[in-house]
């Protein structure tokens, strides 16, 4: 997949100089090679130069591990650590960061050989909050060198995220449609985040569009399109204006990406893209988002934001929906109640116009738009891809900033279920436990808009991790029944 960080943690072990240097030497040779016995050794780069005792020694560190291509660090606590010099290291690491430590192996170590480093990780903790310094901290930060390893490697799609975030370009055109403020959330905590934004005119898009026109790569487009389409090509007619309208994104995104390494897309897809460009966008925001590069719809920044995110987490593509419309009691009672063990206040149907990439979804279909159709020619709201989403866990989700400049984000997993949906458009039929309760309580409570994002598989536990190390100040969850949500009316009929 292309747009995607590649992570390189470089290990830095500490030393607190009263507790012998040798435990942090052995205990770091340890964690390394368990885990290059469990992973992909690549990942990682063991900094050899020195245990970081003092400030020199953080120094040297960092000069080493710069040098040698990480972009991501393991603070590793030895023994009880230095906590100014290992905190420094983080303050002064340019990219994600975790601290773990190392517990006690055996009874022999605790007479003379103890490290202290279940101890040090406290103070470790306390230093990284008097100097405003963000880390990831996992659950069970102290083990063996196998338990160690998994931590590090757990922490490797949550530094993909974080890295990635801060060189991201989110590219966007036209504001959001009439009556849709709800995605339109100030973009301050964008540059919090360490995200640029380019903000450009519908206009903008348009004219580049029409410089387009007989591109001499459209022919190998289209063939491309109806090689991916495959039987579902039913719209032929209009590939041509859709791979004049790829070839505009993908121009767009080499002219405009600067200094940054990844970009994501916030489109316009109406209400007057239909009439002026004489399609809709969604097949090619699904083919653009199938390759890595996100593209959301309704400019919906945040939206653009979580589908990153999920991405860099879960390595595969993603797709962003509206949190739609109910199941009816019909359908669930023929093909959910006896089958699955959810109840009707569960399930959910997720949908989008047909922005899913094709291999998500199961017999993929070049249709036409119906609800734009309503109100216009059906010929201009050609493009769409359409068909149900492939059964199989889910992550949903979604970061966004509130309208008065707060963080706040969701994460709730669940499955699409291998049910017909009898609809149109991109769509499933999703089932989360407590999704009643998390819908009222979460999602209205806390004014969150009707798109959220979908990763395939369940990633809840580094998307929490991720939200938590960019500052969200509430992350919403689906609560178990017997935890209730504090605007929860505790009488119950």
């Amino acid at each position: 997949m292309q747009n995607l960080p590649q992570i390189k943690i470089g290990i830095v072990a500490v030393s607190r100089d009263c507790f012998p240097e040798s435990l942090s030497v052995n205990r770091r040779k340890a964690l390394v090679e368990a885990y290059a016995k469990a992973y992909e050794k690549a990942d990682i780069y063991e900094c050899p130069i020195c245990i970081v005792e003092s400030e020199i020694h953080m120094v040297q560190a960092l000069e080493d591990i710069k040098k040698n291509g990480c972009n991501a660090l393991c603070v590793y606590l030895g023994n009880f650590g230095p906590e100014i010099s290992e905190t420094l290291l983080a303050k002064h690491f340019d990219g994600p960061i975790m601290f773990c430590a190392a517990a006690e192996e055996s009874i022999g170590v605790l007479s003379s050989d103890r490290g202290d480093a279940y101890c040090g990780m406290l103070n470790a903790s306390y230093n990284l909050k008097l100097r405003n310094i963000r880390a990831y901290i996992p659950e069970n930060p102290v083990g063996d060198a196998e338990e160690c390893a998994k931590l590090i490697h757990d922490f490797l799609p949550i530094a993909r995220a974080i890295y990635g975030l801060n060189h991201l370009k989110i590219i966007s055109f036209g504001p959001r449609p009439m009556n849709f403020l709800a995605c339109n959330a100030p973009i301050k905590q964008l540059y919090n985040m360490g995200v640029e934004i380019e903000e450009n005119s519908e206009l903008d898009l348009y004219e580049s569009f029409l410089k387009h026109e007989n591109d001499p790569r459209i022919p190998s487009v289209v063939a491309d399109m109806e090689k991916e389409l495959g039987e579902g090509n039913k719209k032929p007619q209009v590939l041509p204006k859709l791979a004049q309208y790829e070839l505009t994104l993908l121009d767009w995104i080499d002219g405009h990406r600067g200094y940054r390494e990844f970009v994501a897309i916030a489109g316009k897809c109406w209400p007057a893209f239909q009439t002026m460009f004489g399609f809709v966008p969604c097949y090619v925001n699904s083919r653009l988002t199938g390759r890595g590069i996100p593209v959301s719809c309704e400019v919906d920044i945040y939206g653009c934001l979580s589908e990153y995110i999920g991405y860099c987490v879960s390595g595969d593509a993603v797709t962003l929906l509206d949190i739609n419309n109910t199941v009816p009691k019909e359908l669930y009672a023929a093909d959910i109640e006896a089958k699955f063990p959810y109840r009707l206040s569960d399930t959910f149907m997720g949908f989008h116009c047909g922005n899913t990439c094709s291999k998500l979804i199961c017999h993929p279909t070049m249709k036409y738009q119906k609800i734009m159709a309503r109100s216009l020619p059906i010929e201009v709201t050609n493009g769409t891809l359409e068909g149900d989403i492939k059964d199989g866990d889910i992550t949903f989700f979604r970061l966004q900033s509130t309208a008065d400049n707060h963080l706040y984000a969701y994460a709730a997993e669940g499955e699409v279920l291998p049910v017909a949906t009898h609809s149109f458009g991109s769509i499933g039929v999703f089932a989360i436990k407590e999704m009643g309760r998390f819908y009222r309580h979460v999602l209205i409570e806390n004014g969150f808009p009707h798109h959220g994002a979908v990763a395939f598989g369940h990633h809840g536990k580094a998307l929490f991790e991720v939200f938590k190390y960019l500052g969200a100040e509430k992350i919403g969850y689906n609560q178990p029944a017997s935890l209730p949500y504090p605007s929860e009316n505790p009488f119950k009929e």
